[in-house]
């Protein structure tokens, strides 16, 4: 039942004109700043040939390809998510989802796997830029996987985090403004760990911090503590939204 609905939120997305905007326009200024990096990467190219151990065109192309497209993402992931549940309670047909043999936990399961799919198509998209590079020559497969992977770690929270806001509220436009918000505050809060003079608050805000994990991944740096990080960030926002519905359920 979960893959069923998730099936039909992916369905509902590509029906959607704002779904195919937002794809549109998310490949477009990437297209155009995957080109221009390359072009300075092709400039800066005999320069680099006189260097000992010199950066390759995955670090330099690759890696801010991918920063570029987490930044873009953070404010395009709000769009996708803000109806997913805030429709349902816009056109009363909450209490019909309560009323259908479906559980809760299967229903919000099933309307994040969607978008989470439809984002992960987004980042495969993103992922033929840099392997057109392999005509011109070799890339670095692992790092290039490792940052595919982080991305959609990180496109998978955020999904997590917008699918929660919109079960609080009856207004799509609430929901995205709100998922901003909570999003821009841990992409930043290693900025305000840097200035508390307490050892404990500033590794507690450096390990809120979605920035933090993200680089890190991206950089090759692979490490559990990361990946863990996601999967319980994504596993936490998941089940608050779970319980939103079994208490609004559960109050008529």
């Amino acid at each position: 039942m979960v893959l069923v609905l998730a099936q039909r939120e992916l369905r509902s997305l590509f029906l959607s004109p704002l779904a195919w905007s937002v794809l549109a326009v998310v490949q477009l200024i990437l297209a155009y700043l995957f080109l221009a990096t390359l072009n300075e990467y092709f400039t800066l190219q005999p320069q680099l040939q006189v260097l000992d151990n010199a950066p390759g065109v995955t670090e330099i192309v690759v890696g801010p390809l991918y920063g570029s497209a987490a930044f873009i993402f953070m404010m395009v992931v709000p769009l996708l998510t803000m109806r997913l549940v805030s429709d349902e309670r816009r056109n009363r047909t909450l209490p019909l989802l309560f009323a259908a043999p479906v559980s809760m936990s299967e229903t919000i399961v099933g309307k994040y796997l969607g978008v989470v799919a439809f984002l992960a198509l987004m980042t495969l998209i993103i992922t033929l830029m840099p392997l057109s590079i392999l005509i011109a020559g070799p890339i670095d497969f692992g790092l290039l996987a490792l940052v595919a992977l982080a991305l959609v770690l990180l496109v998978a929270s955020f999904a997590a985090v917008g699918l929660f806001m919109s079960t609080l509220t009856v207004q799509p436009t609430v929901a995205a403004v709100s998922t901003f918000g909570v999003l821009l505050l841990l992409w930043i809060i290693d900025w305000a760990g840097a200035r508390v003079e307490d050892p404990a608050a500033t590794g507690l805000l450096t390990y809120l911090s979605m920035l933090r994990h993200f680089e890190a991944l991206a950089k090759g740096l692979f490490s559990t503590t990361h990946v863990t990080y996601f999967i319980l960030f994504i596993s936490v926002f998941i089940v608050l939204s779970i319980r939103r519905l079994d208490g609004d359920r559960l109050q008529r």
